[in-house]
């Protein structure tokens, strides 16, 4: 049944405990309507609180744990997720290098590198004036209704014309195909910490299947998806549950809302999806005062190989792709 906004919005008002209370229905609805599933955990301290709950509810408490090292992680999430002996650790078939190689920079978000991705495949195959992402880049795709389409991105237009390929295949290729191969050898279903508040995308996946996707193609359940962020965070200060230390101290500001004195969102460490939008300093100014070495591959190194930019040998070469889009990467006392 397809739910309205104002459902979600009546969701994320509710106080910590009711959204507990319902989680954990949730959760307990999967499992009994699947018998056999997981939790996909990512080491991040929203499915740190997914397993603290899953755990602690004597109806889910057998879950298992998957957890897949791509190497993008932060060190502290790797060495934190090490440190519990009910995690199955998967790897992906290719690295982050080979990856970009062969499709492309992620770059602005997974739709604007997507519509990217395949317009330039239209534009190379002659298909342009009726490709859905090409029109979409260009402003002129419309509604149902004869209007500008919701979905226009003109403002990313200019991506057309890069020296680099963008793609959102990463993710794909490094994050869910292993975990559907681990799927498949199990016959196990997922249960992932995603939030509605994370992205439109997510917000439109809720309004259409809820929090336990039974009827999706390839079925899963998001049972905090109407948590917030700052309902994460309260969770993690007041049942003192463990979390990765690259987030630094969960402290509250004069008005009580809480914040990491770390990373806010860890992620991959390489990935360049949403870094536009953040303020000063940025992900990537950040990465260079406490992982220098990391930086200095990521940003670093780079060549033109048959008029495409590259990884090297020296490095992922992100500079040139973020100056390219406008995102400061330099350290802040550098860049005064």
């Amino acid at each position: 049944m397809k739910h309205q906004i104002s459902d979600l919005y009546e969701m994320q008002a509710l106080p910590l405990e009711m959204k507990i209370s319902l989680t954990q229905d949730r959760l307990r609805g999967w499992k009994s309507h699947f018998g056999s599933t997981y939790i996909s955990f990512s080491g991040g301290k929203d499915s740190s609180v997914l397993k603290h709950i899953t755990e602690n509810y004597p109806l889910t408490a057998d879950i298992p744990s998957v957890f897949v090292d791509t190497g993008l992680e932060y060190p502290e999430i790797r060495d934190f997720v090490r440190n519990f002996g009910n995690v199955t650790i998967l790897r992906p078939k290719m690295n982050f290098r080979q990856v970009i190689e062969k499709y492309g920079y992620p770059v602005v978000s997974k739709e604007v590198s997507r519509r990217v991705q395949y317009a330039r495949k239209a534009i190379e195959e002659g298909r342009e004036s009726t490709h859905g992402d090409y029109l979409k880049l260009c402003g002129l795709a419309v509604d149902k209704n004869g209007n500008k389409s919701q979905f226009n991105c003109e403002k990313w237009k200019f991506l057309l014309d890069a020296p680099f390929r963008c793609s959102s295949e990463c993710c794909t290729v490094m994050k869910k195909n292993p975990l559907k191969q681990y799927e498949k050898e199990t016959g196990r279903v997922p249960i992932v910490a995603t939030m509605a508040c994370e992205s439109r995308l997510r917000k439109e996946h809720w309004l259409i299947h809820g929090c336990n996707a039974f009827d999706s193609k390839r079925p899963r359940s998001q049972p905090m998806s109407f948590w917030t962020e700052q309902d994460v965070l309260e969770y993690l200060v007041k049942y003192k549950v463990p979390y990765a230390s690259v987030y630094g101290e969960i402290l509250q500001d004069e008005n009580g809302k809480y914040y990491t004195t770390g990373a806010q969102r860890t992620g991959c460490m390489f990935c360049m999806f949403g870094c536009h939008l953040e303020k000063q300093p940025n992900r990537f100014q950040k990465l260079a005062e406490t992982h220098p070495k990391i930086y200095d591959y990521c940003i670093h190194g780079g060549a033109e190989v048959d008029g495409i930019w590259q990884p090297d040998k020296n490095g992922l070469g992100l500079g040139k792709v973020l100056d390219y889009i406008g995102v400061n990467y330099e350290k802040e006392a550098d860049s005064e």
